[in-house]
């Protein structure tokens, strides 16, 4: 039996789809009545008034749309549930929404105030998975393995919507085992659960746009009569393609399962995770970092079976009112112990005591190792203590999280053979492209910018004899070069220069160039001291 045998099998991918078909609405109408408006909305006990469908607001209460100006004219982009449900829809000119109604109110469209809102809602929906694509009026969420920490996909499901209606958002959702299936289902099926290989039934009978095709394609389908999935789903490839293009190919397949599409998370996906959910809201300090001190311990035993260390450490406290408050640390080295992570942490709760808002408290806290690296085993010495480097990073580390990302900077070597260019004052901890340093010497202290003197050579292309720096004369014994150093072509250029290491009468020792040669010049060229050594 061979070893993939003995492996468990993968689980099947499992792809949550919100949709929010009210999100321009709803803003306004939490904006106006409150996060809590839905869950006010009662039926009324008169008979004159009615509750909408979709419970967003009473027939007495005046519908609402969105316009913006497409094509020189003003169009409705966003009704909410009582507007359609007295028949206007996205697209319909003001003019004539306002003849079908006259007691219409309008509000003008804001697309970064939605866009703004969905990336809130995406940063509250972490709480699910912390796999989670924005969507045009949605989200979609990987929640692949997941959801049997909520019950099932549809006690997730249920959570979602709750949670959500609670909040104020009419949604609905759907999962499939494709983006494109649990898409189509929660735009054109009203949400649900499609089961593994239920996907083409379920799509059968739904209009051909439930494939995010172009409008421009959807239209010419439907002119030859092509208006269900069902219709094409069975029907001989090539001829389709040749008509409509190969995006109709491509989205049926990627619907259907038969071609991948993976969605592309907002974040990028963590290493290694822990979270705890909590019975009753935390909202001490005492506990918040009891919750951290158990998470670290959590992620410890992990990074240590993987032969990893934390670089990046996030943590994430999720509050009850939808608030998300996330806190970031680095380390100059790979790390795992608990006492070193609650260290840099508890550095940077100091330095953000006064931003930290528990609110009602926070029902959720997770722990993400966002960047990690290799980690051998630490090194001690006789009497069982780590080495001295590492309490030295540490303590760096340390004083990073405290006073914030600049404030340590370590020296750096980059790609250039330019002197005052290779090397560069970095953030500590920051991983960069180095090089290497030149084989031949170079001085103790380089001047950041040469400082010119006035030379006497023996040669014109020879080393100096005597050189005059700082009203200061000083008479060469030795000296040693050129090292030539040609101008870096594809950046700015500049003139070649030789460069010689030179000792004075009493043992100075200088590092200066000739900045151009005479050979290439109508006017002689200059000479700079560019260091000292020692």
């Amino acid at each position: 039996m061979s070893n993939a045998a003995l492996l468990p099998p993968e689980p099947r991918r499992r792809i949550l789809a919100l949709w929010l078909p009210y999100l321009s609405t709803d803003r306004l109408h939490r904006q106006g009545k409150g996060k809590s408006w839905r869950l006010r909305l009662v039926e009324p006990s008169s008979s004159h008034a009615k509750k909408n469908v979709a419970g967003s607001a009473r027939a007495d209460e005046p519908p609402l749309a969105v316009v913006a100006k497409i094509k020189n004219a003003l169009r409705l982009v966003a009704v909410d549930e009582h507007a359609a449900s007295l028949g206007l829809t996205r697209g319909t000119a003001l003019a004539d929404a306002r003849a079908m109604l006259p007691a219409l109110v309008v509000a003008d469209d804001e697309p970064a105030a939605d866009t703004t809102l969905l990336a809130t809602l995406a940063d509250w929906a972490e709480r699910y998975t912390p796999l989670i694509a924005m969507d045009d009026n949605g989200l979609l969420f990987d929640i692949t393995g997941c959801a049997h920490l909520f019950g099932g996909e549809a006690a997730l499901v249920s959570d979602l919507t709750t949670r959500l209606l609670a909040h104020g958002f009419f949604a609905q959702a759907a999962v499939a085992d494709t983006p494109g299936a649990a898409w189509a289902a929660s735009r054109y099926a009203n949400g649900g659960i499609i089961a593994t290989g239920e996907a083409a039934s379920v799509l059968s009978p739904l209009p051909i746009a439930a494939l995010r095709l172009e409008p421009e394609i959807t239209s010419a389908m439907e002119r030859v009569g092509l208006k269900r999935i069902g219709q094409i789903i069975g029907a001989p490839r090539a001829p389709l393609a040749a008509r409509f293009g190969e995006a109709l190919i491509q989205r049926l397949d990627q619907a259907l399962g038969i071609e991948e599409e993976a969605i592309d998370p907002r974040r990028p996906p963590a290493v290694f995770i822990a979270e705890r959910r909590f019975a009753e809201p935390i909202s001490h300090a005492d506990d918040i970092a009891a919750a951290l001190a158990a998470l670290a311990r959590t992620l410890a035993t992990s990074l240590e079976r993987h032969g990893e260390g934390a670089r990046q450490i996030e943590y994430t406290v999720f509050r009850v009112d939808g608030v998300v408050m996330r806190v970031v640390v680095n380390a100059s080295r790979p790390i795992r112990a608990p006492k070193l992570i609650l260290a840099l942490f508890r550095e940077k709760f100091a330095a953000l005591a006064d931003d930290i808002d528990a609110g009602f408290g926070f029902d959720m806290a997770r722990l993400s190792i966002t960047v990690s690296a290799a980690m051998d085993a630490a090194q001690i010495d006789l009497a069982g203590d780590a080495n001295a480097e590492g309490d030295v990073s540490a303590l760096l580390d340390r004083i990073i999280a405290r006073l914030g990302e600049g404030s340590v900077a370590t020296i750096a070597t980059r790609q250039s053979h330019i002197p005052e260019r290779a090397a560069v004052f970095v953030p500590h901890g920051n991983v960069i492209a180095t090089a290497q340093m030149p084989a031949t010497e170079r001085p103790l202290r380089l001047f950041a910018h040469p400082e010119p003197i006035f030379v006497t050579a023996g040669v014109p292309d020879g080393p100096p004899v005597h050189f005059r720096w700082r009203s200061a004369t000083y008479h060469v014994t030795r000296a040693e070069g050129p090292e030539r150093i040609a101008p870096e072509w594809w950046n700015d250029g500049g003139p070649t220069r030789d460069y010689f290491r030179v000792e004075d009468e009493v043992g100075h020792r200088f590092w200066l160039y000739r900045d151009g040669l005479y050979a290439n010049s109508t006017a002689p060229p200059a000479w700079y001291l560019h260091g000292v050594f020692g």
